[in-house]
């Protein structure tokens, strides 16, 4: 597996680049080891040496809980046990969330928040790429079947401290990867919320309300289009559900969701 890591994280093989150019592979070889030397290739997690840019090491690699099928239609979530195609998780059963279907690469769990906050708050947006890929291979259908890929916006001040969005980076490399359009600011972040990292699910969804509106300029691309909403992780889906309301609102055919990661444990009540 961790070849095939190397593989995909890599995207385009250096042969293959070499090749279009001919007579400067040694020239672009000899450049690449002269920036491997100055910056050394480094683990996504740990920050340890590796081989390939964009990979992670075997301890890393080994540590993540990647998420597959048998899921949940609805949700992603993961099930024990092989179940008949299209089940439902019990609490989709409750109650539909409020998109079609979610999708998610890992879990979010020790072995992938490290790496994950050091996406989202330490300018390490070179990892976005690889991140992608997996999102890629997670997504299944929804990439294809997506006719526009949107990200959960943040709010101006917000984006003005952080400097970018995490959730646009991933859309825009997940839009290269399946030549989609990518429409960063078709979704507005109106109203500041606070953070919602200590509150309960039900709050969460309290904050979030009403706090979301489509660009005017973009409602009539949106008009019957099947829209893949993107983000880092899907929590208690409170933002990610105010999100798919709004694009419904504003004419959206069908919502779907991919994140990096999701939340297995629901968050305790409070």
């Amino acid at each position: 597996m961790v070849g095939d890591m190397d593989r995909g994280a890599a995207g385009q093989k250096p042969e293959a680049f070499d090749q279009a150019r001919p007579g400067s592979s040694l020239v672009l070889r000899g450049g690449r080891r002269f920036l491997d030397l100055l910056l050394p290739p480094r683990c996504l997690a740990c920050g340890c040496l590796v081989r390939l840019d964009g990979t992670l090491c075997l301890p890393c690699w080994s540590a993540l809980h990647l998420l597959a099928p048998p899921q949940c239609e609805s949700c992603g979530l993961p099930f024990e046990h092989e179940q008949p195609p299209g089940s439902l998780c019990g609490a989709c059963l409750r109650e539909a969330p409020p998109w079609q279907r979610a999708r998610a690469a890992l879990a979010y769990d020790d072995g992938s928040k490290g790496m994950i906050l050091r996406f989202k708050h330490a300018d390490y947006t070179q990892a976005a790429p690889t991140f992608a890929l997996w999102m890629e291979r997670a997504a299944g259908s929804l990439l294809h079947e997506a006719d526009l890929i949107v990200p959960v916006p943040l709010h101006r001040w917000r984006l003005f401290y952080r400097r970018y969005n995490q959730a646009a980076l991933l859309a825009q490399a997940l839009g290269k990867l399946g030549r989609k359009q990518v429409i960063p600011d078709l979704l507005l972040r109106y109203k500041r919320t606070s953070s919602q990292g200590h509150l309960s699910p039900q709050q969460r969804r309290r904050n979030v309300a009403g706090a979301f509106k489509v660009q005017p300029r973009w409602k009539p691309l949106l008009q019957e289009a099947r829209v893949l909403l993107v983000d880092d992780v899907l929590t208690s889906g409170a933002t990610l559900g105010a999100c798919s309301r709004t694009l419904y609102r504003a004419g959206a055919r069908a919502v779907d969701v991919l994140t990096l990661a999701r939340v297995l444990r629901p968050l305790p009540p409070k």
